[in-house]
């Protein structure tokens, strides 16, 4: 990975993937690309970048042609709350943009990374523990996307050798991007309204665990995987990777070791259904065994993190 083109590098995941990768390759060697441009993120001002519809295949493969790219790494999509709220668009958007950033990849002889979730597992999945390997029958259409950007990760590499990578990912947790319409971010909302108000009402039931994970781990995660020697990877598109799992009253009780007088309410939401129908836990030992997954921070250790840099913001 020398030369690497970002779709959707305005979200959660590509704004914080484009610094490091801007750090680590220089500002030169990142192409960030969004469908909607904001002048004052660092993502814009701080490096090349283009607009980009994913859905107009011909701009996809020009842009990374004229650049010389060597890894396409493709974020944007519809995320969970929002793709169950709009079906059809979401099936629109997630799978054509993610057939053209293969078939760019399969054009040009490029290595290609697009993150699956915990999302491509059901309610008939196990449950604790979830294994790598095991059925998975999702009930949401983001699951659904994202089963089908697995099989087809797998696909282009056993039909066409394109060099597909991805993991899954649980509920991501960061401080520097607001939530994106996803059922994990009430992890994100509650700092926020731990600092301003001292109490939080969380979509999300007691008793509702989640795998969940700090975005310096998940961009780690990223970086690394796409760093390993393809002879290692036993696997190629559906990593389970995980921190901690936790349910809302333990994030709370977390937040009170530094806010003593935090209170946390529950309303009921939606989203609930989403987040039941998804694991409690999961076994991401294939990625700790075949690329040396190894996650830094633990709830407590993100939960200062988080509020310092909150308080600094």
């Amino acid at each position: 990975m020398k030369k690497v083109l970002i779709t959707g590098a305005l979200g959660q995941i590509g704004s914080e993937l484009t610094e490091r990768l801007r750090h680590n390759l220089g500002a030169d060697n990142v192409i960030a690309t969004d469908i909607r441009e904001i002048k004052d993120a660092p993502t814009v001002s701080g490096g090349r970048f283009e607009l980009l519809d994913v859905l107009d295949g011909e701009r996809m493969l020009s842009l990374a042609k004229e650049n010389g790219v060597d890894t396409i790494i493709h974020l944007a999509s519809l995320l969970s709350a929002v793709a169950e709220a709009k079906p059809q668009v979401a099936w629109h958007l997630n799978m054509g943009g993610l057939i053209n950033s293969l078939e760019t990849a399969r054009k040009l002889g490029l290595q290609h990374f697009s993150p699956s979730s915990i999302a491509a597992f059901g309610p008939s999945t196990p449950m604790d523990n979830t294994p790598q390997v095991t059925i998975q029958r999702p009930t949401t259409m983001y699951g659904v996307t994202k089963v089908a950007m697995e099989l087809l990760g797998d696909y282009y590499f056993t039909k066409f050798g394109v060099d597909t990578r991805g993991v899954r990912f649980p509920g991501l947790i960061s401080y520097k991007t607001l939530p994106g319409g996803g059922t994990t971010d009430y992890a994100v909302d509650i700092y926020i309204e731990a600092l301003k108000s001292g109490h939080y009402d969380s979509f999300i039931k007691a008793g509702t665990k989640m795998d969940m994970m700090y975005m310096p781990d998940a961009i780690d995660a990223i970086v690394d995987l796409l760093n390993a020697p393809a002879e290692n990877l036993k696997d190629r598109n559906a990593f389970n990777i995980t921190a901690m799992s936790f349910e809302p009253e333990e994030i709370a009780a977390s937040i009170r070791k530094e806010i003593p007088g935090f209170t946390i309410g529950y309303y009921d939401d939606p989203r609930q259904k989403i987040a039941d129908s998804w694991p409690n836990s999961i076994d991401a030992s294939e990625a700790k065994k075949q690329w040396g997954f190894h996650p830094k921070y633990d709830l407590d250790a993100m939960t200062k993190d988080m509020l310092k840099n909150l308080k600094k913001g």
